[in-house]
């Protein structure tokens, strides 16, 4: 097998347990990373939705009621499946999304995880026994809501499935999952091991095809109980406006603008190599990734010097060439990055290290950017406001505590906050202003399976991951029971 081929994976919608072909015109899936066509898939709409749908709605009843045990033998018997499948499922996902093979392996990983702690937690889903008056007993039951939409993006197109799948699955829903255009083929290769681990049909079903018919279908459809997205805000609010009339549970993991903020009394040269660690992550293009960087005025010359050292170690290329950046997900991205570098340095940022668009060479046919240091950014540039989804480090300075946290709050978005500072007046303090739903200090480590993951404002509502991500599957039921006269 040469580097860019692809490996065997189905490229059908999987429906109530079996592979059918969709209504629509198959369309392609490119390599980001060379421009090549990988394959076709299929294409479905309304209809295939409505079928799942379906599916899921019969497959309900008999999977709820399953002994949790039985369900978390099938989740880990999926997880050994997925652990065993690493290699296949990593070269699959580097070749259609561009992620760096040892990343998407690490992803895979982490989907492992996420099955197994899902399928132990579920197991503890307590309900309650309130103190009643003698002649009563008072019940508090958790129950699953019943049918999920699970709606996912092209950053990370396997955690994020199994995010969503693993504690709906674990607690007795059953699922509808539409992936992220540019990025089936990680899903499908999933759902084939889904069919391996012989969940019962109609469980877990996958559609695909265009985002909006199939979207509307499931926010309306007054048998789908729930909805779960991640991905732009502006999609976020059309499906949670869909989805009122039937009044569902939605839960909604949006944008994200998050501060990085490094104090004087920071480590800098922990807070310089995690910074470099976490920005070119995925090449920039992940939710949580640091996306405006204050730096304190005191230490601003020599965090920068560390930076522009350092950032020329970073190896731009085809993430099956490891270790690189990888690729961006497409033109559309990459123009974007272009476009607030332009109206950045036009309104007097300067370009300290990077700045240009890659096109040589094996460069030539994939969506590439230098790394990027970009000083000098003040609150009339684009930047300072939007989310990059790319390999730019945007410098700011600031003087004071109070200064930097009302500047990191001054965004729409509050998902995820970093900081570095050894000061625990600082620490607190700052750890409490910041207007976010996640808040690394000294670390950038802020997703894990048994932590919640999860933003506040326009980066939307409800939990993933850890025992409040499971609790947005389930229902709460108060059961009054008279024993006596």
């Amino acid at each position: 097998m040469t580097k860019h081929q692809l490996p065997s994976v189905e490229t059908r919608l999987y429906i109530n347990g079996e592979w059918v072909e969709g209504s629509k015109e198959k369309i392609p899936v490119t390599n980001p990373a060379t421009g090549d066509v990988l394959t076709e898939i299929h294409q479905g709409a309304e209809a295939e939705t409505e079928a799942a749908i379906a599916a899921a709605k019969k497959a309900f009843p008999t999977w709820s009621e399953l002994p949790v045990t039985e369900r978390a033998a099938y989740m880990n018997k999926l997880a050994d499946l997925i652990e065993e499948d690493t290699d296949r499922l990593a070269t699959i996902m580097t070749l259609e999304q561009g992620k760096p093979l040892t990343q998407a392996a690490g992803e895979i990983k982490s989907n492992v995880e996420n099955l197994r702690w899902n399928a132990a937690q579920a197991q503890r889903v307590f309900g309650e026994i309130i103190p009643s008056p003698p002649t009563n007993q008072w019940q508090v039951r958790k129950q699953p809501v019943g049918v999920v939409g699970a709606i996912t993006p092209w950053n990370f197109p396997s955690n994020m499935i199994i995010r969503k799948i693993a504690p709906g699955i674990a607690v007795g829903c059953t699922i509808v999952l539409k992936p992220a255009k540019e990025t089936p083929l990680s899903a499908l290769a999933l759902m084939e091991l889904f069919e391996k681990a012989e969940f019962p049909a109609g469980v877990v079903n996958i559609v695909l095809g265009d985002a909006k018919p199939i979207g509307k279908v499931l926010s309306e459809s007054e048998d789908v109980a729930k909805i779960t997205f991640t991905g732009s805000t502006n999609v976020g609010k059309i499906l949670n406006q869909q989805a009122s009339d039937s009044l569902k549970k939605v839960s909604l993991e949006l944008g994200g603008h998050a501060p990085y903020i490094i104090f004087p009394d920071a480590d800098l040269e922990l807070a310089v190599d995690t910074l470099i660690t976490t920005k070119f992550r995925n090449n920039g293009q992940v939710c949580v990734s640091p996306n405006r960087i204050f730096v304190h005025q005191d230490v601003k010359e020599e965090v920068t010097h560390l930076l522009v050292e350092k950032i020329q170690e970073v190896t731009v290329g085809d993430g099956m060439d490891d270790p690189t950046t990888g690729p961006l997900i497409n033109q559309a991205g990459l123009d974007k990055v272009v476009a607030q570098l332009k109206d950045a340095t036009e309104k007097g940022a300067k370009v300290l290290f990077g700045g240009q668009q890659l096109t040589e060479g094996d460069y030539q046919n994939g969506f590439f950017f230098q790394p990027t240091v970009l000083d000098e950014v003040t609150t009339d540039m684009d930047i300072y406001y939007e989310e990059t989804f790319g390999p730019v480090i945007p410098l700011i300075i600031f003087e004071d505590e109070d200064e930097v946290i009302k500047a990191a709050n001054d965004t729409e978005f509050g998902l995820a906050s970093y900081f570095f500072a050894n000061n625990i007046q600082t620490i607190d303090k700052v750890s409490r202003g910041l207007d976010y739903g996640m808040v690394g200090v000294n670390d950038t480590a802020i997703s894990n399976s048994a932590t919640p993951f999860g933003g506040m404002k326009h980066s939307g509502f409800g939990r993933e991951n850890g025992i409040y991500g499971v609790e947005e599957y389930v229902e709460v039921k108060f059961v009054n029971i008279r024993t006596a006269k």
